[in-house]
């Protein structure tokens, strides 16, 4: 991978020297709000592209963790959906044991005398 690096950034760098050796005639940049001095075209090509580059690179940086926050909320809602369903489980099953424990015990009707002792 870090071959595969290298030799993307020296054909990057070749590219960007070629481009400013075979387009070497002086242009005037106007920024809208300023004007800069005649420059070299190419290092205005190569400013350009780099700029460009940074700019998208950090666009599509931003838009991933976008993405990212957007599944980890449909991940945590399936999640709150779960947890949502086994409590509804455990309180219906909590209710039914409450309602076992709750049913009247049998309580038979004979009637109690009190025997009544007296010391002699």
């Amino acid at each position: 991978m870090h071959i595969l690096l290298i030799v993307l950034l020296v054909v990057v760098f070749a590219y960007s020297i070629t481009l400013v050796l075979l387009n070497n005639s002086e242009v005037a940049v106007n920024l809208l709000f300023a004007n800069l001095v005649p420059m070299n075209l190419g290092l205005v090509l190569v400013a350009s592209i780099f700029l460009g580059v940074l700019i998208g690179m950090l666009l599509a940086l931003l838009m991933f963790r976008v993405l990212q926050n957007k599944w980890e909320i449909i991940r945590l809602k399936k999640e709150v959906r779960t947890v949502q369903a086994q409590l509804t489980e455990a309180n219906i099953k909590l209710a039914q044991m409450t309602e076992k424990q709750a049913e009247p015990t049998v309580v038979s009707e004979e009637p109690t005398t009190l025997i009544n002792q007296q010391n002699p």
